[in-house]
């Protein structure tokens, strides 16, 4: 009879960060890791950064080389899909009929962008980013076009917009929002990213609709076509609007889910040989009073990783740090942790700026009641754990010194 052991659906940075985990702690059981796409497990903030600005290459988005699997007695299966659960007999079911039994199965099946639902979104010149694939296509493609037109102004399309102005593209950011980012930032620190973008030469318009992609007498993109009937010159689109969770499998086999499956603060789900980790998971954080977030960001992703081994392992472990994630966009870079509720009962009611916000070297701090629920350092460096620290505590800005122009 196959061994059981742990079983990672999804080849992705959270699988590779915990099977480091377990056979760092001294896990010595069978660790299978499945993943649809046909790489070993790599980092995807350097698709949209670094990669598409031309300053680091494919390996530096790999977590471990080729040969770190077999030495760590990994089983690594890429380009295979995982079709179903098993929960009765505690097998996955692979798309080549393979049957994965386990003891721990770990649902870490990440998240795909949300597709644009218009005329013309499948023209050819329309492009996601997610994958190496999308950034080798959209690198390629920068090489060819004048024309960008980003539709989503989040943090992806902010970043492939960075990218493409440094490659000389023209680029229009058409964001259906009243500001890109404002759902995340707010108003007031949102306009920093949408001034440093004017700065740079592009095109933000905001509060407009897409009605449609539309194509020169062939299938190459001539524009888009927005609510008010005007068109934006293009001939290379980027969508940028979010991304779906991909729950398919936890639905399948039955399991919770709300907009990413429901687990809780030790990521097991109802079913009590299966977890779910990274984008998601929908996880209570304890730093947050148990609020459930799903969340994104590289820093989850690998937080979770370690997290879903510790529990495999015994432990009664949590993860107790706040939310985490970073940008860099032109001479621009920055970190946020904590988490701002943007409206409602909960909602921040001040943000306070130490630094220079003309030369963007600053710390912005969200409060509630004068008490810091989230803070952000723009080109200002080594502070986060000090802003973590006084989230925590329940302090307010003035409450130390910043090292703050």
């Amino acid at each position: 009879m196959t061994a059981r052991g742990v079983v990672v659906v999804g080849a992705g940075l959270t699988a590779a960060v915990l099977a480091e985990t377990l056979r760092n702690e001294g896990w010595t059981g069978p660790v299978t890791i499945v993943g649809a796409e046909p790489h070993r497990p790599y980092e995807r903030p350097v698709l949209s950064k670094g990669y598409l600005l031309g300053n680091e290459p494919h390996d530096a988005a790999f977590v471990h080389p080729p040969e770190w699997y077999p030495d760590h007695d990994v089983d690594l299966r890429t380009g295979v899909r995982v079709v179903a659960v098993d929960r009765a007999a505690a097998e996955a079911v692979l798309d080549d009929g393979t049957r994965l039994p386990y003891d721990d199965l770990v649902l870490a099946t990440g998240a795909s962008p949300r597709r644009l639902d218009v005329p013309g979104a499948d023209l050819p010149g329309v492009r996601y980013l997610r994958r190496i694939e999308d950034a080798d296509r959209l690198l390629a493609a920068f090489g060819d076009a004048r024309r960008l037109a980003v539709v989503g102004g989040g943090w992806i399309g902010l970043e492939v917009t960075a990218a493409a102005r440094a490659a000389g593209l023209d680029v229009t950011v058409l964001e259906a929002g009243d500001l890109p980012l404002g759902r995340v930032l707010g108003p007031e620190m949102a306009r920093v990213f949408v001034d440093l973008h004017r700065e740079h030469g592009v095109d933000v318009r905001t509060g407009v609709q897409v009605r449609a992609i539309e194509a020169d007498g062939g299938r190459r993109v001539a524009g888009v076509r927005l609510g008010d009937g005007s068109l934006v010159p293009a001939d290379l689109v980027v969508v940028g609007i979010g991304a779906v969770p991909e729950t398919g499998l936890a639905e399948q086999a039955g399991l919770e889910v709300r907009g990413g499956v429901v687990v809780d603060e030790h990521l097991r789900t109802a079913d009590p040989r299966i977890l779910a980790a990274g984008d998601v998971a929908l996880a209570p954080r304890p730093a947050l009073g148990g609020r459930a977030l799903r969340v994104e960001h590289w820093a989850n992703a690998r937080r979770h990783g370690e997290l879903a081994a510790r529990t495999i392992m015994g432990a009664d472990a949590v993860d107790e740090r706040l939310p985490y994630f970073y940008t860099d966009q032109y001479d621009l870079g920055m970190e946020y942790v904590g988490y701002a509720e943007p409206e409602g009962p909960e909602a921040y009611d001040e943000v306070a700026v130490r630094g220079d916000l003309g030369r963007r070297e600053l710390i912005a701090f969200w409060l509630r009641e004068g008490r810091a629920v989230a803070g952000m350092n723009v080109n200002v460096w080594d502070v986060t754990e000090d802003i973590e620290a006084l989230i925590r505590a329940g302090g307010g800005p003035d409450d130390r010194e910043w090292p703050v122009p």
